[in-house]
């Protein structure tokens, strides 16, 4: 099976900057909590594989699977959209 690429589809940087957002707060939370991406995704019902796109901004996230990913954070879902102080 070929490599995914990251393909910009003409995304707003707003867009992009929110998915950089999003990337780098599911895997610093998951860090925080020693988790590796297959426990996370475990928790989460999602694939390992899903989890590690997500950290590399390669999928557009679903707002149910960020709902997924926060409650198996344990954090709300609005937490992974906003930018590390």
């Amino acid at each position: 099976m070929a490599k995914r690429k990251a393909v910009d589809l003409g995304k707003s940087s707003e867009e992009q900057d929110l998915r950089s957002i999003l990337a780098q707060n599911v895997r610093r939370i998951r860090r925080e909590q020693s988790l590796s991406q297959e426990d996370l995704a475990f928790r989460c019902d999602l694939d390992r594989t899903y989890i590690s796109a997500v950290e590399r901004c390669i999928w557009n996230v679903s707002l149910g699977n960020i709902g997924k990913i926060a409650q198996a954070l344990d954090v709300e879902p609005w937490q992974l959209l906003m930018p590390e102080k």
